[in-house]
This record gives C-alpha cells, sequence and structure tokens, in this order.
C-alpha cells in the first residue's frame, strides 16, 4: 500500500527522475537512508518501471505531431497481435494506444514535417497489418507534454 510520501516521491521522480537522494529525501522530509530504500521498494514491486531522458525535440528536429486514427480491416485476436507488433517497430510512432470507439487506434507520431510524415503515412503506417482506413489530426500546439 503507498502512502503520501511513496506517491510524492513518484511525482517527483517523475519530473526528474535525476533527482539526487539528497534533494528527494528534503523535498520528502526524509533522511537519505528510508529515502532511498522507499524508492529501491517502489522500483522492486514495480511502481517505477524505468527512467526517461525528456529530449528537446526541436533540437532534434522532431517538431511535427500528428494523432493518427487508425481502423483495421481485422479486429480478432491475431489481427491485432500483428498489427501491435508492427507498429512498435515504427520509431516515429511515439504512442500508440488501442481505443474503444469508433477506430481501432490512436498513434501520435512525431516527423520533421508534413511532407515527412506524409510518407510515413502512406509508406508505413497505411502499410501495417490489416489497415483499412486512417484519418489525421496534426498538432499545432502542445499545451501540456
Amino acid at each position: 500500500m503507498l502512502d503520501n510520501v511513496d506517491i510524492k516521491l513518484i511525482s517527483l521522480l517523475t519530473e526528474n527522475g535525476r533527482e539526487t537522494l539528497s534533494n528527494l529525501a528534503k523535498k520528502v522530509n526524509l533522511s537519505i537512508s528510508p529515502c532511498q530504500t522507499r524508492v529501491r521498494r517502489l522500483e522492486s514491486e514495480g511502481y517505477i518501471i524505468g527512467y526517461s531522458a525528456k529530449v528537446d525535440h526541436q533540437k532534434l528536429d522532431l517538431e511535427h505531431i500528428a494523432f493518427v486514427q487508425v481502423s483495421l480491416s481485422d479486429t480478432r485476436a491475431q489481427a491485432l497481435k500483428e498489427f501491435n507488433k508492427e507498429v512498435n517497430n515504427l520509431i516515429a510512432v511515439e504512442q500508440c494506444h488501442m481505443i474503444a470507439g469508433s477506430f481501432d487506434y490512436l498513434l501520435k507520431v512525431r516527423s520533421s514535417n508534413i511532407s515527412d510524415y506524409r510518407t510515413l503515412l502512406s509508406d508505413h503506417i497505411s502499410s501495417l497489418p490489416y489497415v483499412a482506413s486512417t484519418s489525421t489530426f496534426v498538432s499545432m500546439q502542445t499545451i501540456k507534454g
């Protein structure tokens, strides 16, 4: 069972996975040793499953964001499994969510510009197994990322 200190630690590490134990301990009013014990427990129990870097997409020339609705021609288990496997191989697909609604998947896709996105859509996304149709929504501005 998580308490308020555990939840605060998770929140702090979500914001900055490289925060020092010393700073974490101060922010949750613990000494370093009990703080480290809690963080290790959160990791070992699977509440914290990893750490990642936040990147500057502008410097990487990957500022163009599109959200793609994908409808499949077949939604039986094997078709979903094949789609899931192949979509994971597309590095430009930052997120992929199975949706309950009028379409099957929602993808968040990053590219350099609309031209690169169009090529990615036609050559890769539309060629994924069982893709029947797609619909694209281009992000004009990220408010909260």
